[in-house]
């Protein structure tokens, strides 16, 4: 519940909850607003606008390599296909993949890092040597590796990604645990009774949670830039299947003769990253703890 008090001298001041000051600061972030709303427009055109659009990404047209016109805004590739059609599907594929990618890279990180920070000794020099080993490793070389044993879908390409992004999220997450462990709240919980993984899920993870959204936010935008990176070096998404990654690399060679091929669907790609990159930006000041009441 909300609470009004007054102090002389200083008007009244408002008690808010935690997610009312969150909501305030962030909404107070204009461009990470915008950011919200463009990435909220893309999404919404990545998958409504390919239910309405009259060409599908596989349909071949009659229109061979031709520039961008009324009939195909974004052109066509020498085969007939729609470039609109094909870039909504590269969009809807690259999206589920990042979003996936931060799902699990968060998931994995969080339980590595926390377990890790919490019970420290012999535990935490396992887990960070391992994570040390997983981040030393080239990562886009591993991926391309696994990527090629997965078969190329595209939730595979997820997992692989997302797995071996969960070693730096565990690192960030083992030194907020570590600050926090011997704090006098996570005494008076062991001392009541808590058992590790009560702690570890209901103070020490909630408590981690501004760091843990920025660094989801962030996982998103690596997310679509590594499977881009992969499906440019052939070891991503696969025909029949599509990717924005996959048509900058089918257009790699028509880039001085098709121009329109290679440039929408990297246009896509930059606003998808920017985009997540200014939502990060203002979800990270608004957790910011230093300040927890709003004058009215």
């Amino acid at each position: 519940m909300s609470e009004t008090k007054e102090r002389p001298g200083m008007g009244e001041i408002k008690e808010r909850t935690q997610f009312q000051i969150v909501r305030t600061r962030f909404l107070r972030h204009r461009l990470a607003v915008g950011s919200l709303i463009a990435f909220g427009l893309i999404v919404l055109i990545a998958y409504g606008g390919a239910a309405l659009w009259k060409y599908s990404h596989t349909d071949i047209t009659p229109d061979n390599s031709q520039p961008p016109s009324l009939a195909h805004p974004f052109g066509t590739d020498s085969i007939g296909h729609d470039g609109l059609a094909q870039v909504l599907r590269g969009m809807q594929q690259s999206i589920k993949i990042a979003l996936l990618v931060a799902l699990i890279a968060t998931g994995v990180g969080t339980a590595w890092g926390a377990v890790a920070g919490y019970f420290g000794r012999h535990v935490d020099n396992l887990l960070m040597r391992l994570a040390d080993l997983v981040i030393i490793l080239p990562a886009i070389a591993v991926a391309a590796a696994m990527a090629a044993v997965g078969g190329g879908s595209w939730w595979s390409i997820a997992l692989i990604i997302g797995s071996l992004a969960s070693a730096s999220v565990s690192r960030v997450i083992r030194g907020v645990v570590l600050s926090l462990r011997e704090q006098d709240f996570i005494e008076a919980a062991k001392a009541l009774g808590a058992s590790d993984l009560r702690i570890i899920t209901r103070h020490l993870v909630p408590n981690a949670l501004g760091p843990l959204i920025v660094n989801a936010t962030i996982l998103v935008a690596v997310g679509i830039l590594a499977e881009t990176a992969l499906s440019f070096l052939g070891f991503g998404v696969r025909t029949p299947d599509i990717s924005l990654g996959l048509l900058i690399n089918q257009a790699e060679g028509a880039v001085n003769t098709r121009p329109w091929l290679f440039y929408f669907p990297g246009v896509f790609i930059i606003l998808i990253a920017l985009t997540i990159n200014f939502i990060g930006d203002g979800l990270r000041d608004a957790f910011d703890p230093r300040q927890t009441r709003m004058r009215r």
